[in-house]
């Protein structure tokens, strides 16, 4: 069956990435600012992110700060309901953008880390 939406582009290092880190936004809440440094290293080393797609980033960053802000506040109040909602836009903006920028383990694949296909084997079960 063939998606409504169509194949994704592949994902692949672009010709001007940045070579360095920048240091999160100072207006990021600590769990965004968080999130930021566990993933730069990993999208310089990939020669993913430009300058361009920084504000994609922040965007990400953010969202993902506030699930977590989110889930604390889960265990302080009695607003389950209306966090819940809050929490789960979050989590499915965070979701997107990481897609974006080969954050998941699909849109990596996408990026080139699952392999080749050099095997000559005739293993009927080999996924391709």
């Amino acid at each position: 069956m063939k998606s409504l939406r169509g194949a994704k582009p592949t994902i692949s290092p672009d010709l001007y990435p940045l070579t360095k880190a920048p240091r999160a936004p100072d207006w990021m809440t600590d769990e965004a600012k968080a999130e930021w440094k566990r993933i730069m290293p990993r999208l310089i080393a990939g020669r993913i992110i430009t300058k361009s797609d920084l504000t994609g980033l922040e965007n990400y960053c953010v969202a993902v700060g506030r699930v977590r802000e989110i889930e604390t506040l889960f265990k302080t109040s009695g607003l389950d309901k209306v966090l819940f909602g809050m929490q789960n836009r979050a989590m499915q903006t965070a979701r997107q953008l990481a897609a974006e920028y080969g954050l998941s383990p699909v849109s990596r694949t996408r990026l080139g880390g699952a392999g080749t296909d050099d095997d000559d084997s005739d293993n009927p079960l080999m996924v391709r």
